[in-house]
């Protein structure tokens, strides 16, 4: 019962809310990198690390927030 109610921290998303804001604008920078790196790994397939560091970026707002409420405690 316990481990329930410390899944909700509004007061970390709070926190965490500008930050992630402002982590928004990197998703369409991954966007065009993810894209880029898709097609440039069909051309050569070392250059899928390109389509990796894109997706990184498009999921930073959700990590910074999850981030965010796993530091502050219940």
């Amino acid at each position: 019962m316990e481990g329930e109610f410390c899944e909700c921290r509004p007061l970390a998303f709070v926190i965490g809310s500008p930050f992630a804001l402002l982590s928004l604008l990197f998703c369409p920078i991954g966007a065009i990198i993810w894209l880029l790196g898709s097609i440039l790994s069909c051309l050569c397939p070392c250059c899928g690390e390109f389509a990796t560091m894109g997706v990184c970026l498009v999921k930073l707002p959700i990590r910074v927030l999850r981030w965010f409420i796993d530091k502050i405690p219940c």
